[in-house]
């Protein structure tokens, strides 16, 4: 994922304002930036070589660049938008984000496979050894985890509770299984619903040995990796737990995304924080305290909704597609930047 750079060094082929050096001039500039950006050599090292100073040599450099003598190409991947990662950072002040070609035969379908796999990658980067990996509920951080080829030695914990829609994707506790596997760390799945019927019998699953024995770690996750959904059917795990009632009831309130069973309104505050009573998940406070938390998301379906969790100041980096970022850069006023970490009640 690394960009790389090519220095392409040509000589009597320049262009036209090229050839107005001389042909020694040439093949001295050529061999200089050919020692300097191909051969790593320190323009003092150059100096001596060519017997001249390095005042010289900076002068040689600065214009072979302005005569296109030498040309400096950054490179990318073709997947990756480079630009629109930039410029998505910077508007969120986050500290990653990458943002990913959209598939066209899958524009309207929200996270993509492609996000999980370079998610992935990512995580590879991010993880160092001994970090606590966390990994919250969803397709995209499933669809990582069965991405994921390296890891350094870490724990994984699950950060929320199980959701079985039916679907064929495999679950979250696999997902954990699968990252710990990869590490040749500890894994520590929960195996508990994400929503339970009320507070009650939430409060007494927290406390089988298990299930506490992962929330432990919840103060110790150095990285995290979360989903986010929107407020409709078959894109957000919360909206399809709950009774009509209380979808009505939430709507009610203006939510417009959910992350780790958390629900946001379209400004990132955090809304029906009675909902959390009854989930298996780790708290919002947690999950501001994280180093880093990086949010796994993308289609247009899904772009306010990310918009929202961004403005809540509980990610630091994202994954997403050129469909979202689109909509991103132009979604309302500049938000705050997300390394503040601002309260996530808004307060």
């Amino acid at each position: 994922m690394n960009s790389s750079e090519e220095i392409a060094v040509s000589g009597m082929s320049a262009g036209r304002s090229a050839m107005r050096m001389g042909p020694a001039e040439l093949v001295q500039a050529a061999a200089m930036a050919r020692r300097f950006y191909l051969e790593g050599k320190s323009k003092i090292q150059i100096a001596e070589e060519f017997g001249v100073s390095r005042f010289k040599v900076a002068r040689v450099l600065e214009t072979a660049l302005e005569r296109d003598l030498v040309r400096i190409e950054i490179r990318v991947p073709a997947e990756l938008d480079a630009e629109r990662s930039d410029a998505l950072r910077a508007r969120y002040g986050l500290r990653h984000a990458v943002v990913v070609e959209s598939p066209a035969e899958a524009e309207e379908t929200p996270d993509p496979e492609n996000l999980g796999e370079v998610a992935a990658d990512l995580l590879g980067e991010l993880v160092n050894e001994g970090d606590v990996l966390g990994m919250a509920w969803g397709r995209s951080t499933i669809h990582m985890a069965a991405a994921l080829d390296r890891l350094p030695p870490c724990t994984v914990v699950q950060l929320t509770g199980v959701y079985d829609a039916g679907t064929s994707e495999r679950g979250s506790v696999e997902a954990v299984r699968r990252a710990a596997q990869v590490s040749g760390g500890d894994a520590h799945p929960i195996y508990a619903p994400m929503l339970l019927p009320d507070a009650a019998t939430a409060a007494a699953l927290r406390n089988q040995t298990g299930i506490a024995r992962a929330f432990e770690y919840f103060d110790k996750v150095t990285v995290a990796c979360v989903s986010i959904g929107s407020w409709e059917p078959g894109i957000s795990t919360v909206h399809d737990m709950l009774s009509d009632e209380e979808r009505a009831h939430y709507a009610s309130l203006g939510v417009a995304a959910e992350m780790a069973a958390h629900l946001f309104d379209a400004e990132g505050r955090r809304i029906g924080r009675d909902l959390g009573e009854r989930c298996i998940t780790v708290k919002a406070d947690q999950l501001r305290r994280i180093p880093e938390v990086v949010a796994i998301a993308g289609g247009q379906r899904k772009a306010s909704a990310i918009d929202a969790v961004l403005r809540s100041g509980l990610v630091t980096s994202l994954v997403t597609d050129t469909s979202a970022a689109d909509y991103l850069m132009t979604a309302g006023p500049t938000p705050k930047p997300a390394l503040s970490r601002q309260d996530p009640d808004g307060q």
